[in-house]
Order: C-alpha cells, then sequence, then structure tokens
C-alpha cells in the first residue's frame, strides 16, 4: 500500500481510481463494509482502490481539550486500511484550510484534480467541507457534471439489528465488554506501544510485565483482562496469550495509565520493542491491595480464569 500525505502528487498508477472516504476511527465492521465496496468497484472496472482520510480526526481538530476518544491511532488505521488490501492510502492534515474549505472546491480540487477519481464511495451519512455542508447527494449531483460516480453505503446493521458504529464500540470497551466490540470490529481491540521499563515488581514476584504506556488513544475500562500479545517477527506477529491490568496502580500510588502485560510462559527481553495487546475478555476492577502477598495471590487467581476464557471455557461468573 502507498501511503500519500497530500493530493498533490498522486503517481499516474493511482490516478483514476475508486475511492473511499471517511474517518474510519476503528475501522469497524461498517468501515470494512465502506472500503470494501470501493474495491469491488476497482476490480470490476479495472482502476486503482484508494482510501481518503483525515488526521487529526476532525473531532480533535475542532474539540481541542475534548478526552483521548481514538480507537485506533493513525499507525493502527493504516495497519487495518493496508490489511484489506487497498493500493493506496492518502492522508490529508485536517487544519484550519481544509476546515474552511467548501464542499465544492473539495470536490474540483482534491477528488477531480488532485485524484481524478471516477468513483466515490462512503457511508450513507457522510458529510463534509465547511459547515458540514456537503453530502452524500451532493457528490452525485457534482459526479454527473464532473465525471465521477459516487455510491453511498447503507449503513451495516449487527445481528440484533443495531447500527454499527465507532460509539457503540467506544461505548463497549467503557463498560468493560471487549468480546462485543470485537463482534462490532470483526477483530480484537488493540492497545500497542514500545514496552518501556517499569518498578520491575511483576518480576520479583514471579509475573514479569511489559509495560505500555497509554496516552493516545481511548481508555478502555480499569481492570485486569485476559489478553494476546503479539510480536513482530520479521514480516509476521507471533501472538501468545497473556494476562494485563489496564490502570494507574494504587497499591503503589501509581499516577501514569499504563497496560502491564504478563506473557504466560515467556521469559524474553523486550524492552524497547513493538508490542500488540487485544483485549479478549474483562476479569475485575483495579483495586488497592493491602500488600505485595495479596496482590500475588489476585494475579494467580487471575490467571486462572486469563486461561479459561483464552481457551474458550467461559468461567461460571461470566
Amino acid at each position: 500500500m502507498r501511503l500519500y500525505r497530500h493530493f498533490n502528487g498522486i503517481l499516474q498508477e493511482h490516478l483514476g481510481g475508486s475511492i473511499a472516504i471517511g474517518n474510519f476511527d476503528g475501522v469497524h465492521l461498517g468501515h470494512q463494509e465502506v472500503i470494501n465496496a470501493a474495491g469491488k468497484i476497482a476490480k470490476k472496472q479495472g482502476n486503482p482502490w484508494g482510501v481518503l482520510t483525515f488526521e487529526p480526526h476532525p473531532r480533535s481538530y475542532f474539540n481541542k481539550d475534548t478526552a483521548a476518544f481514538r480507537l485506533t491511532p493513525f499507525h493502527l488505521k493504516a495497519r487495518y486500511i493496508n490489511e484489506l488490501g487497498v493500493d493506496f492510502l492518502v492522508v490529508l492534515q485536517f487544519n484550519h484550510d481544509l476546515a474552511k474549505m467548501s464542499p465544492e472546491d473539495f470536490i474540483t480540487a482534491i477528488l477531480v484534480r488532485g485524484f481524478q477519481a471516477k468513483h466515490i464511495v462512503s457511508g450513507s451519512d457522510f458529510v463534509f467541507g465547511n459547515q458540514r455542508r456537503g453530502t452524500v447527494g451532493f457528490l452525485k449531483e457534482k459526479g454527473a457534471k464532473l465525471n465521477f460516480e459516487s455510491v453511498g453505503v447503507t449503513q451495516v446493521m449487527d445481528g440484533s439489528g443495531e447500527v454499527i458504529s465507532s460509539t457503540r464500540v467506544r461505548d463497549c470497551l467503557v463498560t468493560a465488554e471487549p468480546a462485543e466490540a470485537a463482534e462490532l470490529l470483526g477483530r480484537g481491540f488493540e492497545i500497542e506501544g514500545r514496552v518501556v521499563k517499569g518498578d520491575q515488581r511483576g518480576r520479583k514476584i514471579g509475573f514479569p510485565t511489559a509495560n505500555i504506556v497509554v496516552s493516545s488513544m481511548m481508555q478502555p475500562a480499569i481492570g485486569g483482562y485476559a489478553v494476546r500479545a503479539g510480536l513482530s517477527e520479521g514480516n509476521n506477529t507471533i501472538w501468545y496469550d497473556g494476562i494485563a491490568n489496564l490502570g494507574y496502580r494504587p497499591t503503589f500510588g501509581g499516577t501514569t495509565c499504563l497496560l502491564e502485560t504478563h506473557i504466560f510462559d515467556f521469559n524474553e527481553d523486550i524492552y524497547g520493542k513493538h508490542l500488540r495487546v487485544a483485549l479478549v475478555g474483562f476479569i475485575r476492577p483495579e483495586v488497592k491491595f493491602d500488600g505485595i502477598n495479596e496482590l500475588q495471590a489476585q494475579i494467580t487467581s487471575d490467571t486462572g480464569l486469563a486461561k479459561l476464557i483464552l481457551s474458550g471455557k467461559p468461567p461460571e461468573f461470566r
């Protein structure tokens, strides 16, 4: 997948394509439907398949003091889009100029002159341009005059008939329901980052952890989780079972939110390496213990529950 950060300078081989447009935070099943719809058109027409998205998320631009809400920081979003098989990804900086751009100028400058797009695919509720005046209907109207087609993909429903949305995924994570979030995403919700050195208390009590600082994305429910931890090996990711605590470590007076992951049957030095952690099942809220022995006993108990969850044998309390 080729990555572009501006609409000027698109290579000839990527002009005249079928392009999916959206913020795509989470790249959930609804987003995948939009992106794949563009792919089906591209393959049928023999044209390049692209995705256009925006960074930062417009919500962050207009509400700079808002709490972290992103399901997928850019590097994660780009990975998931790449895994769908697209030919190229264009990431436009959402800044003052783009926020003030009229829908007409967005279409003529970016979609027509920049991409020479043949097909534009978006969710049926997609809006764009200054004051969100651009709609799918507006795209279709302009496309008829400017020689491109616009397709609005109907919102995707889950098995219960509810619309799949980024908001619903966030709600599931806040209420400690990672399995339900995974059903909407089509994969486990991941937190990833470089492994940083901690206080190494876990190692002293027989549960060494790989620690990631959680700051640039939304914070799921604080507490213990059954997880799968992924480490890169060449072009592949090797997955391991484990248990993790997401929180502030109140037993030791912690103030920074960390994801501390204990990988089962693993004893390698991975400081500084990139770690992916998928939340599989919630075990318990974070609590303050009276001492190391109480903490150690709880982790031992949590480990047993995590292994049951990861084996597909749900514990009695679930």
